[in-house]
């Protein structure tokens, strides 16, 4: 419940973000968004390997979130990967493993469940992309607790290290998915 109040701005925020950048999905090709998340993702991966991170102080916390929250949800709701900005930013608070799984596992259920009533309305789902996402989310959970686990047997390093080589890899397929649609 804590994390849920820690970051209630950035959800909010998030959620208005997706309605808003759903119906962008359906008036704007999504190619251009795509491509600018995977720059911005491969940017923030090169500057956080550097050491030149964008950590920031605990009292801008609550004066980020609801711009990122905004930013992610028009991204997720453009691009169907509102997750990425969020992780971003929880990984430039310099969020614990523990801190950071919750926060991840907390705003991706909320975002999807938001994203998915926003598809809904705007006509984006038949029947089949219904049961596609649902089976893509009951993944997602999965590897949410596996995470959770992995959390417990690997060292705060190796944990970023495996975050930002997760970030690194998603660029790159953001980039090229941009590219290749």
């Amino acid at each position: 419940m804590a994390t849920v109040r820690r970051m209630l701005s950035l959800i909010l925020f998030s959620m208005v973000g997706m309605w808003l950048g759903t119906r962008l999905l359906v008036v704007l090709p999504a190619r251009v968004a795509t491509l600018v998340l995977g720059v911005f993702v491969l940017a923030f991966a090169g500057i956080s390997a550097w050491g030149r991170g964008a950590a920031r102080a605990p009292r801008w916390e609550p004066w980020l979130s609801p711009p990122v929250g905004l930013v992610a949800g028009v991204l997720g709701g453009l691009t169907n990967v509102p997750g990425t900005p969020m992780v971003l930013y929880f990984v430039a608070l310099g969020l614990d493993k523990y801190d950071f799984v919750r926060a991840v596992a907390v705003t991706f259920i909320v975002v999807k469940v938001v994203q998915l009533a926003a598809v809904a309305w705007y006509g984006l789902l038949d029947a089949h992309l219904l049961a596609v996402s649902v089976a893509f989310s009951v993944v997602a959970v999965a590897g949410f607790a596996v995470g959770a686990r992995l959390q417990d047997w690997l060292p705060a390093r190796a944990f970023n290290r495996a975050v930002l080589a997760f970030l690194v890899l998603t660029g790159v397929w953001l980039i090229f998915r941009g590219l290749t649609a």
